[in-house]
């Protein structure tokens, strides 16, 4: 009996081209007696109207809308089951659309496991408003538009650290570790462990080593008082707002787990990883044994 009754499928809002695919996939299932809703354009608004109850996701596009579908999700506990359309599509499971059909049933068999990923919650003050957001990679401080570098004081659970002089600042997870943070020096961690990662971007004459801090860690940011222009807060590459000189960003472990639904063998991803960073390598046939002494 498959553990999918209810299931949800979200074309790439800025991917026409994923359109299609989505309804083919919606009347699969419905054909196959499921009950399944569908957007194609779509705000987080509207999926909160439907995932009550909803035993999975279907996202199609590339690791944006995985990341997209991830954050909606994740408050609701719903797995996401990721088809690549984009270019990387790291966090998807399913590489080829055309093979959609089979992947999904064997989903439906139940022939899968679920994969879980530590989110940040990022919380600051944007033009006088408290806000708290939920990122399942990386919460990015920088310079914006201008050219030179800015300052940012940082404290680890209450205790000043080290001031930065760079042109910006990531406080990234396990997974956001192979995203800006990996482009910036950071460290790759494996996407089970639930660490948060700090990584300066081009910092000059300050610390100039990725941070790696416990789940339990809470990673404090304060803009320069006295710099005169502000910086500026993203979150998973969203923008959020201008942060103005004293502002604080509080980032620590989030409530929320994102959950992918995960096909295939469970140490899948340092090939997948491997296989972007070095394309022209191949596995050997067989893999060299190692021979122990009788």
């Amino acid at each position: 009996m498959t553990p999918f009754k209810r299931i949800g499928v979200l074309a790439h809002p800025t991917r026409p081209q994923s359109f299609p695919l989505a309804e083919r996939i919606a009347a699969g299932l419905t054909a196959r007696g499921l009950d399944v809703w569908q957007f194609a354009r779509w705000t987080e608004s509207d999926v909160n109207t439907q995932i009550a109850d909803t035993d999975g996701v279907i996202a199609i596009g590339g690791d944006g809308a995985m990341l997209r579908a991830a954050r909606v999700c994740a408050t609701f506990g719903v797995p996401v089951l990721g088809i690549n359309m984009g270019h990387l599509g790291f966090l998807t499971e399913i590489r080829d659309p055309d093979a959609w059909e089979t992947q999904i049933d064997a989903v439906l068999n139940g022939d899968f496991w679920i994969e879980q990923r530590m989110m940040l919650q990022i919380e600051t003050e944007i033009d006088g408003v408290p806000i708290v957001v939920h990122a399942l990679n990386d919460a990015v401080i920088s310079r914006g538009v201008h050219t030179h570098v800015t300052q940012f004081d940082m404290y680890i659970d209450g205790g000043w650290t080290t001031r930065y002089h760079a042109d910006g600042l990531i406080v990234a997870t396990a997974t956001g570790s192979t995203a800006y943070a990996l482009a910036c020096g950071g460290p790759i961690l494996p996407p089970e462990t639930r660490n948060i990662l700090v990584v300066p971007v081009a910092p000059h004459l300050s610390l100039d080593r990725p941070i790696v801090l416990p789940e339990g860690a809470r990673v404090e940011v304060v803009i320069a008082p006295d710099k005169d222009e502000p910086a500026v807060l993203t979150a998973d590459g969203a923008f959020l707002g201008d942060l103005p000189p004293d502002t604080r960003v509080l980032v620590q472990a989030s409530p929320n787990i994102s959950r992918f639904v995960r096909l295939r063998e469970r140490n899948y991803f340092y090939r997948s990883l491997l296989d972007r960073l070095e394309p022209r390598i191949s596995a050997p046939a067989e893999p060299n044994q190692i021979s122990r002494p009788n």
